[in-house]
């Protein structure tokens, strides 16, 4: 498998322009724009019937896949969000859950035609813990995967030899790190961040894949096993 992400990619381009925007009113103007510029179709349907267990691989194509597995994950949850929202959602939190939902959709779909035959199958999710008509569970919800989603991908760059798939990966928690603070936003008005994900230094925590899998795993049916995946 190619290390080579082609230069003239829609989704980079997207991507590119999404990363350079200078704040989160611009970027929540984007959900019309994502949909038409995505490298694949957005369809919330991702597929057959997953089995019940994948193995991520190794190298570059494992650590995608890692990326992969929990980009399937918010896209299913956020796609069940939109579908129904919670009681009370008004018009704001509707357009914001949306367009972060688009987000996900195009990551997920992009990772996995990224990694091409090398892709693991699709996940089952477990979502029987979030209460879909509950304001506070939703968002709850979306609070965990979001700081999750950012600090595994913090952790994940170093484990990357590819620069292409380096500079990928920085584009997209980019964009993860866009959401976690409008989420949060959404749970606390005029908050961004917390002392719980930015530490004295101003920097974000970074998590192993085996920390993050170990706190995703109640919401995967699907066993992953990422026993091959760098460490350094």
């Amino acid at each position: 498998m190619s290390t080579k992400l082609p230069e003239k990619d829609s989704e980079l381009r997207f991507l590119d322009r999404l990363a350079r925007s200078t704040g989160r009113r611009t970027f929540l103007q984007w959900s019309g724009i994502t949909i038409a510029v995505a490298a694949v179709g957005c369809s919330d349907n991702n597929g057959p019937t997953p089995p019940t267990g994948v193995d991520l691989g190794s190298g570059d194509p494992g650590v995608l896949n890692y990326a992969y597995a929990l980009e399937q994950l918010e896209a299913a949850f956020y796609t069940q969000v939109v579908a129904s929202f919670y009681a009370g959602a008004n018009a704001g939190e509707q357009s914001i859950l949306t367009d972060i939902k688009n987000h996900e959709v195009i990551h997920r779909d992009f990772l996995k035609a990224a990694l091409g035959s090398a892709a693991i199958a699709n996940l089952t999710v477990d979502f029987t813990s979030i209460t879909f008509t509950d304001r506070a569970s939703v968002l709850g919800a979306a609070k965990t995967f979001e700081d999750l989603g950012v600090a595994a991908y913090n952790g994940a760059g170093k484990l990357l030899l590819s620069p292409d798939y380096l500079l990928l990966a920085g584009k997209i928690v980019s964009v993860e790190a866009r959401h976690a603070a409008a989420i949060r936003d959404l749970l606390v008005a005029n908050s961004f961040a917390g002392s719980d994900v930015v530490n004295g230094n101003g920097l974000d925590r970074a998590f192993t894949p085996s920390e993050v899998l170990t706190l995703a795993d109640p919401y995967i049916t699907t066993t992953i096993t990422a026993n091959n995946l760098p460490t350094t």
